[in-house]
């Protein structure tokens, strides 16, 4: 049923309800705006997430006691409120959060969703984001939509007829963009290592920011490779115009590039709508290990905040204090090592605060995150170069860790492999 107000959609929503927000680019901001005011006439809500965009206004003091915000993945609009106490942070797979839904493990009322205009079948679309979404409308009792006439329509796990939706609202409005990272010289000499192991045919799983980014700038000169990925930004354009991308080489999804979400900027959006050569997939497929691995040359490409001289790697938290969140890392980690000729790779700058703390670091800092075990970890890449872990020992694997770490580091870390671990390096 239309209605004429976010506000009266919203008054489907129940105190004690469980809420599910789609999310990243696709984030029903018009309607979490709404959420805010009609929360506080509500007792005791839950508002599942991963990182949602414009949603600031959900960690406002007032709404203590009225919505709690829950996060699989924490963002800037939710960083201050899960580390001070005031939001929750789920340490979880990606590709498990669709099973934990459809298990009726977590319990789902409503599900906010945005979704493009409805085509001639009366079928909308979620646009750039599919992610849990599509579990969450499998198993939430009630279905509340922003209609988005500027929402790009997708292929895939995408669709949802007007008849499953209890109400909506429409209203325009532009999605959130991503403008391009700034590169610097860092950036860039990470990229140009990262690039140095990709080859021909192979299948990219990339995330946003600088240094994939950058790695793809240098991937001009390659032939036929794939996109079988979580995300994609901007980085990949231009390769799809020079012909590099072509996804030839796959066995899974031949043709098309995969992906389960989308952010970055118009230019991006507009690619993607209506577009049958990119497809949008449930995230508990797209992350799935045992379908990933069926590819050939799959390479995964992720960054990580700190790792240790026996391979450890954080990628969610600096210490205590969460940062972002597991994520599909691990997923894509063991599935391009299970792929013939796979290589995952971990990408981060030697030194964080301006030179002074170096991210190759003897041990963890206490309460950091490892998503990305010892057992798994293959390529680490810095600035300074390319350490290959797998199937090394410890003393190979800090003595490789401190030739990439930077210079000045070099002979402390060194120094603390004998105090911590016993190792001469």
């Amino acid at each position: 049923m239309q209605v004429s107000s976010p506000e009266q959609a919203l008054n489907l929503i129940q105190d004690n309800d469980n809420i599910w927000c789609h999310s990243m680019a696709a984030t029903p901001y018009y309607l979490l705006q709404a959420l805010a005011k009609v929360a506080l006439q509500r007792q005791n809500l839950t508002l599942l997430q991963l990182h949602t965009e414009h949603s600031e206004m959900l960690c406002a003091p007032e709404l203590q006691g009225h919505l709690r915000q829950r996060c699989f993945f924490v963002g800037s609009s939710t960083r201050a409120a899960v580390n001070c106490g005031n939001a929750d942070y789920v340490p979880m797979f990606l590709s498990e959060i669709p099973k934990l839904f459809r298990s009726g493990e977590q319990k789902l009322d409503v599900a906010l969703i945005q979704v493009s205009k409805p085509d001639n079948h009366g079928f909308c679309s979620l646009g750039v984001s599919v992610e849990a979404t599509r579990a969450a409308l499998q198993m939430a009792k009630k279905v509340i939509a922003w209609v988005n006439p500027l929402l790009p329509r997708t292929h895939g796990d995408s669709f949802i007829h007007l008849s499953q939706i209890d109400r909506y609202v429409e209203h325009a409005a532009p999605l959130p963009l991503h403008k391009a990272a700034q590169q610097d010289a860092v950036s860039m000499q990470i990229g140009r290592n990262v690039a140095s192991l990709i080859r021909d045919g192979d299948c990219l799983q990339m995330g946003i920011g600088a240094i994939p980014d950058a790695t793809l700038g240098y991937l001009g000169d390659r032939q036929h490779l794939g996109i079988h990925t979580e995300m994609f930004s901007d980085g990949v354009l231009p390769l799809i115009e020079q012909g590099v991308i072509t996804n030839l080489n796959k066995r899974k999804h031949r043709g098309k590039i995969v992906t389960t979400f989308a952010m970055g900027s118009q230019k991006l959006y507009d690619f993607i709508d209506d577009n049958p050569q990119v497809v949008f997939l449930d995230v508990e497929y797209t992350n799935d290990t045992s379908v990933i691995r069926q590819n050939p040359q799959v390479v995964s490409i992720n960054s990580a905040l700190q790792v240790d001289l026996s391979g450890q790697v954080c990628a969610d938290s600096l210490g205590t204090k969460i940062y972002s969140g597991v994520g599909g890392q691990m997923d894509f980690v063991r599935g391009a090592a299970l792929s013939d000729g796979g290589r995952a790779i971990i990408a981060l700058p030697a030194t964080a605060a301006a030179g002074s703390i170096s991210r190759i670091s003897s041990l963890l800092s206490p309460g950091a995150g490892v998503v990305t075990t010892r057992a798994h970890v293959h390529y680490i890449v810095t600035e300074y170069g390319i350490a290959n872990l797998r199937a090394k020992s410890l003393q190979e694997r800090a003595r490789a860790l401190i030739e990439i770490a930077a210079p000045q580091f070099r002979a402390s870390l060194a120094e603390q492999a004998w105090q911590d671990w016993g190792l001469k390096v």
